[in-house]
């Protein structure tokens, strides 16, 4: 037997009983002849308490100090699990991310991992000790200060350390049986995959599928990490992501799943004259302010005025910095206006066989018409279809794509065991 990295949420560690609990699965691996690893997320909602704390003293935290706090969350997890695993008759020892060789650039709030040196965790658990890391978390390589890695940071904590320590797999424990053909919050028949390829995971995982997040997932492309999603709360199989090859690649679902994401926002910049250099002046600002941006439409400019309306979307955190960013920008690109957007919704259609496939795009937007969903902005790519709609609408429209392209279940519906999805 190898070893085995594996990572549980904040919502399987939400009090001791989960605590108990994922410790008995781990000495499980450990007495299976496993070497294990183990990741662990914040107790339930703490992440989210701690944030509400700082806001209370302070309107903008110091991003050094924000992350000082946060990391206190995996900590005390991590700790509290080591404690239930010795009470279980097992050894193990708790490392911070910088104790595990996390090493990070300097981004506070959002690091990437730049390397990762796990001679601890190595010497650890080839002394038989079980070996528990606070994940979301590293040392930055410059000024070794502590940084977090940001939404889904665990995940990508658990995927690295997998790659560094050559694991045979990378286990994600949520509170969902695996990836679904959609949210199973929403659309309470979705199916359950139980292969899918890294490239049609990537797109649900950017296109807001919650179970996994787009880093770990590309980390584990790049690594050749299999990865398995599973719950933390039964003992069921579930969704191995990995390579398509040879008659899996033939065999590939048509459609692999309806992704959602409620997260974004709309800017358009509003009468943009219509000449070269000005959409690159926009989107250097935009960079400039460090904002990630995700669909861009321009309109043709119309023939009477020479202006153009661009439109893109990017996360609602970060609007009031993309705003500021442009509004400076206003006396060199002369653009008329703003309007800024944060009731929207996207829905992404997955799945490597549309390329293939002429009839997908009019079943999409036949689904949506008969949902009465309307269309704001469309985006695609050779496996993806994604549009912006009302937020107001996004439930509906997802749960009529879903079952236009027959992905519903005939089986029991979905299990969501912790209420959240992760």
């Amino acid at each position: 037997m190898g070893l085995v990295v594996q990572k549980y949420g904040g919502s399987s560690v939400a009090d001791a009983e989960g605590i108990k609990r994922v410790a008995k699965r781990i000495v499980e691996a450990k007495k299976n002849g496993h070497q294990v690893v183990v990741v662990v997320s914040a107790m339930g909602d703490t992440t989210d308490e701690l944030i509400d704390l700082a806001e209370q003293v302070s309107p903008m935290p110091p991003g050094r100090e924000m992350d000082m706090l946060l990391t206190a969350g995996e900590r005390i997890s991590m700790a509290l699990l080591a404690m239930a695993i010795k009470n279980l008759g097992h050894e193990a020892q708790s490392f911070t991310g910088s104790q595990a060789g996390v090493i990070t650039d300097s981004s506070h709030g959002k690091a990437r991992i730049i390397d990762v040196t796990p001679g601890r965790i190595r010497t650890a658990v080839d002394e038989g000790n079980i070996a528990i890391v606070a994940g979301f978390q590293g040392v930055s390589q410059e000024k070794k200060d502590i940084t977090t890695l940001g939404r889904g940071g665990s995940d990508t904590t658990a995927v690295a350390l997998a790659a560094a320590l050559d694991a045979e797999v990378c286990e994600i424990y949520t509170d969902v049986d695996g990836v679904f053909t959609a949210d199973p919050r929403v659309v309470k028949k979705a199916r359950k995959i139980d292969h899918i390829g890294y490239e049609d995971m990537l797109e649900l995982a950017s296109s807001g599928s919650k179970v996994l997040l787009h880093r770990c997932v590309e980390y584990a492309r790049r690594y050749d990490i299999p990865i398995h999603v599973r719950s933390s709360f039964s003992g069921l199989q579930g969704t191995w992501v990995g390579r398509t090859q040879g008659n899996e690649a033939m065999e590939q679902a048509l459609i692999s799943g309806v992704a959602h994401d409620t997260s974004e926002a709309k800017i358009t910049v509003v009468g943009v004259p219509d000449k070269p250099g000005e959409a690159a002046a926009i989107f250097r600002a935009i960079a400039g302010a460090e904002v990630n941006i995700d669909m861009v439409v321009q309109n043709v400019s119309a023939a009477s005025t020479g202006l153009t309306d661009i439109s893109f979307t990017l996360p609602k955190s970060e609007g009031r910095k993309a705003i500021d960013a442009l509004e400076k920008l206003k006396a060199t690109v002369a653009f008329e206006s703003l309007r800024y957007d944060d009731q929207i919704a996207k829905i992404s259609l997955v799945g490597a066989g549309m390329k293939t496939n002429p009839g997908v795009t009019a079943t999409f937007f036949e689904a949506l018409s008969r949902a009465n969903v309307n269309i704001e902005l469309i985006s695609t790519s050779e496996i993806r279809i994604s549009v912006v709609t009302r937020a107001d609408d996004v439930n509906e429209a997802v749960r009529a794509v879903h079952t236009a392209f027959g992905l519903d279940s005939d089986s029991d519906e979905a299990v969501v065991y912790g209420g959240t999805g992760r």
